[in-house]
């Protein structure tokens, strides 16, 4: 598995004349009526894909779509919610019939009540951006707190949710040629130097006895720690607790799973991509980035040409040199 930054290189988005997709590529975003997700949907769309374009709310939904259809685009939306066994699966019956299948799947799924080591392995960065430099003392605060009053909701659709789609739809991949694949908007927050637990770090490190069971009885043993109050002295990441221990299992579970389809020989590739503190209704607005910009680093990390695709990787947002090699 090509996990390590030496072997998993980065190049420009090929031209049109070298495109391994066409408008017969079908790439499913998730959480997309706002935000990062609206803006890869349209991104990917621009590039020519059909996207399917989804969201919880129906109205919000088709009210996000409907622009990127106007401007001839090939978006379709489909409501979906991630946390739902039988959304999920409505979902996945509808893409087979309708569609046929897909060939990407971006997971950009995010809960309402939030305003893919020898793990995944995090690109070299030239400098490390400060998080809250642009952001006012009351937003630095509010970001800095942990939000756990919100884990059960933020674990089932950041982790469970987001597991619970990707393996409905794993039979859904078009084995083509040219590699499907799938790529989880995830965070630095969830990667393991932010764990403070030696333990579970051990364990989340260990290639041979890491197992997806282990990683739920993870988010499981956090749960109950929330549930009775003593989750603050366990060792548990620091800042927005909940969340990042939801990205601290979505990153282990995509490694897992990248590993999981290489053994089986499946053509489909798994990653993961921080985009960095982003200005978006998360944030309140404030952030280093727009979305459109991270957009245009997702998309062409999302179609990256078979030959130099990689599985098992973690990008994390770093310098415009870097990223304007893709």
């Amino acid at each position: 598995m090509r996990t390590s930054a030496s072997t998993a290189s980065l190049t420009t988005v090929p031209p049109a004349r070298r495109a391994w997709w066409s408008r017969e590529t079908v790439a499913v975003v998730t959480g997309a009526n706002r935000g990062i997700g609206h803006a890869l949907a349209a991104r990917l769309a621009e590039h020519g894909l059909t996207v399917v374009l989804t969201a919880r709310d129906g109205e919000r939904g088709e009210t996000a779509a409907a622009p990127l259809r106007a401007r001839g685009l090939a978006v379709v939306f489909r409501r979906l919610d991630v946390s739902d066994p039988a959304s999920v699966a409505e979902f996945a019956a509808w893409l087979r019939d309708a569609l046929g299948g897909l060939d990407v799947l971006v997971g950009n799924q995010k809960p309402a009540v939030f305003f893919f080591f020898p793990q995944l392995v995090s690109r070299p960065c030239v400098w490390m951006e400060r998080r809250n430099s642009a952001a006012p003392a009351r937003f630095q605060q509010e970001i800095d707190t942990n939000s756990v009053e919100h884990a059960e909701t933020v674990l089932r659709t950041n982790f469970y949710g987001a597991k619970m789609l990707t393996e409905a739809l794993l039979p859904l991949f078009r084995q083509s040629p040219a590699t499907s694949r799938i790529l989880n908007i995830s965070s630095q927050l969830g990667l393991l130097n932010k764990v403070r637990d030696p333990s579970l770090k051990a364990m989340l490190q260990d290639e041979d006895t890491l197992t997806e069971a282990a990683i739920e009885a993870m988010a499981s043993r956090f749960l109950a720690q929330v549930k009775d109050g003593t989750w603050g002295e366990q060792g548990w990441p620091k800042v927005w607790t909940d969340y990042s221990v939801s990205k601290l299992a979505l990153n282990a579970y995509s490694r897992l799973l990248a590993r999981r389809l290489q053994a089986r020989g499946a053509r489909v590739s798994v990653n993961c991509f921080c985009p960095g503190f982003t200005r978006t209704d998360m944030t309140k607005g404030w952030g280093k980035r727009t979305a459109e910009e991270v957009a245009d680093v997702g998309a062409r990390l999302a179609l990256l040409p078979p030959a130099e695709l990689p599985t098992g990787t973690f990008f994390k947002w770093c310098t415009p040199q870097l990223y304007s090699k893709l």
